[in-house]
């Protein structure tokens, strides 16, 4: 685990005395936990760091950077130093510089200063208004200029939320992988504190601590976006490797009812690893490619990714092959789609068990593209786990019942599973089984195709608590064909009527034509269609090791649906 997510490592570290410990903050390392029973903030970090190391973890914090900006943080290690640095960074008397990556910048003089009233809008972010907020004051001076591409020093006169990303953008030169403010497309947030001085808390000396540009900036205004050819370059893929190992921090170090060793660690556009997925599972990786030609057809190329993979060390990497066009798929267990051996390290068992939020679960990484447990509903499956308690629980397409699972680890008083495949079915009754949760509660499981099943449901009023609808964006039977972007609305509008006044649909679509906002008026139209008032209509927010692209959607979109109490 430390070799492959490692608390800290001394290469980070800019500065430090018996005093002061100043860290050059990777990309991806939070300044403060946004899960508490999961920190992977930088305090906690460095502590665990020092406290193996035998040395004081005490830290005392004085500033924060955003996830995604790298850089300069200080921390005081002695509690009398405190209130020196508090002093100095509350009257305005410590320097900040920063690095920054934009297009088209339009400052007309060698030094532009911004000066804005800030404030926090509805959405969590910073916007700039006319009167009433805190002022801003950023003052801006070009390092580098290629063509369109520029490097700006910024200088943050005052320290507001998100100050230097909002001014930038209200000029129209939002920095360079800014999901939150209409940046371009990038590597990561192009954004670096590059430098601080203060003046020492034991001497009052001038002390200016610097931290070099990360390459990755220097690469862009060079370049541009590389994309694709990320998987080309080494030291690039290795950066953005090392950056989704940091966002994922938090899930690799999760322990007792957190545990979770189930999970995504590169997920395509939003890591900057365009056509790559990568998840864990527990001591082995799962590479997915996306596109059998293109990007996917050199050879060397893969075998670049599965050597930086392999160098993660993890016990072994497997490959599964998704082709543009999914109707070639005739057999998914084909060597070509999915090898059964892996293509670097050893054999994973058959089967075996992997966690998610304390929870087992069955997979296995060698039976076709599926392994048993689809990754990106883990928030989802923790929802239906709190709500479940004494509910009565109705899983669609189900597979191999991983919210039924999850809704007997929550106390379900009964769940009934509907799937196709008999077999598939069979492996849900034994992740029940496996996880002690057989013989709680009442089980039910139906083996048949979920389309002609529920609308006899509803005939007989077959009523339930919980409905979770999760249905492939294409199927096609003998009798039956569904497109998730035309059919929709008439499924969900079924599996509607078979809720009890007050019930809850999740509803969820993979399907990479609907937005979210579509799927949210396709669930308003299915409760009309069903002749049902909501009291709550909510989109479900993607998890966190399925990052959206920048200017893009997740692929799989949620809405719950609660019904009103008639």
């Amino acid at each position: 685990m430390r070799t492959r997510f490692p608390h800290w490592t001394p290469r980070w570290i800019a500065f430090e005395d018996d005093s002061l410990l100043v860290i050059d903050k990777p990309a991806g390392v939070s300044s403060q936990a946004a899960d508490p029973l999961r920190p992977d903030d930088a305090p906690t970090r460095v502590a665990r760091y020092l406290e193996e190391a035998g040395r004081d973890p005490y830290l005392g914090v004085h500033q924060r950077l955003d996830r995604d900006t790298s850089g300069i943080v200080l921390f005081t290690r002695r509690k009398e130093g405190n209130a020196s640095i508090a002093k100095q960074f509350e009257g305005r008397t410590v320097k900040k510089l920063y690095v920054a990556c934009v297009e088209n910048w339009r400052g007309k003089t060698p030094l532009t200063e911004l000066r804005n009233q800030l404030q926090k809008g509805k959405d969590g972010t910073m916007e700039v208004v006319r009167r009433g907020g805190q002022e801003a004051v950023t003052r801006v001076r070009v390092l580098r200029r290629v063509g369109s591409r520029f490097m700006l020093e910024l200088e943050l006169v005052t320290g507001r939320m998100h100050q230097a990303r909002v001014q930038l953008a209200e000029v129209g030169s939002p920095i360079v992988g800014d999901i939150l403010y209409g940046g371009a497309p990038g590597p990561r947030l192009m954004l670096h504190a590059s430098r601080l001085m203060v003046r020492h808390p034991s001497n009052d000396k001038p002390l200016t601590i610097e931290a070099p540009t990360p390459r990755a900036l220097v690469s862009w205004v060079d370049e541009g976006d590389i994309g694709e050819q990320v998987f080309d370059r080494p030291e690039a893929l290795q950066d953005a490797i090392h950056l989704a190992c940091h966002r994922r921090y938090g899930l690799a170090h999760s322990s007792g009812e957190r545990h979770t060793n189930a999970y995504r660690l590169i997920h395509e556009s939003g890591d900057a690893m365009p056509g790559l997925a990568v998840d864990v599972y527990g001591d082995y990786l799962v590479a997915q490619l996306y596109g059998d030609d293109g990007i996917w057809a050199d050879q060397s190329r893969r075998d670049r990714v599965f050597d930086a993979l392999d160098r993660l060390g993890f016990a072994g990497v497997y490959m599964k092959v998704r082709p543009k066009q999914a109707n070639v798929i005739v057999d998914s267990r084909r060597e070509a789609f999915s090898p059964k051996t892996p293509v670097r390290g050893v054999e994973a068992p058959d089967e075996f068990t992997v966690f998610e939020e304390g929870v087992p679960y069955r997979v296995r990484l060698a039976d076709g593209l599926s392994t048993g447990l689809f990754l990106d509903q883990r928030v989802n499956r923790l929802r239906v786990r709190e709500l479940a308690s004494g509910k009565r629980v109705l899983n669609l397409f189900s597979y191999v019942c991983g919210f039924t699972v999850a809704a007997a680890k929550g106390g379900a008083a009964e769940t009934s599973s509907v799937d196709a495949s008999l077999a598939i079915l069979e492996r849900g009754r034994n992740n029940l089984r496996h996880a002690g949760l057989l013989e709680t509660g009442k089980h039910q499981f139906f083996g048949e195709d979920a389309f002609r099943w529920l609308p006899r449901a509803v005939k007989k009023a077959d009523r339930y608590d919980i409905v979770i609808l999760d249905p492939p964006s294409y199927s096609s039977t003998k009798s039956h064909r569904f497109m998730a972007d035309k059919n929709y609305t008439a499924l969900a509008a079924d599996a509607l009527r078979c809720l009890r006044p007050g019930g809850t649909l999740l509803a969820f679509t993979n399907h990479r034509g609907v937005s979210q906002s579509k799927f949210r008026r396709m669930l308003a139209s299915a409760l009309r269609e069903a002749n049902l008032e909501a009291e709550q209509l909510k989109d479900l927010p993607e998890p966190a090791d399925f990052p959206a692209p920048i200017g893009g959607e997740c692929h799989l979109k949620g809405v719950l649906v609660r019904l009103k109490v008639q």
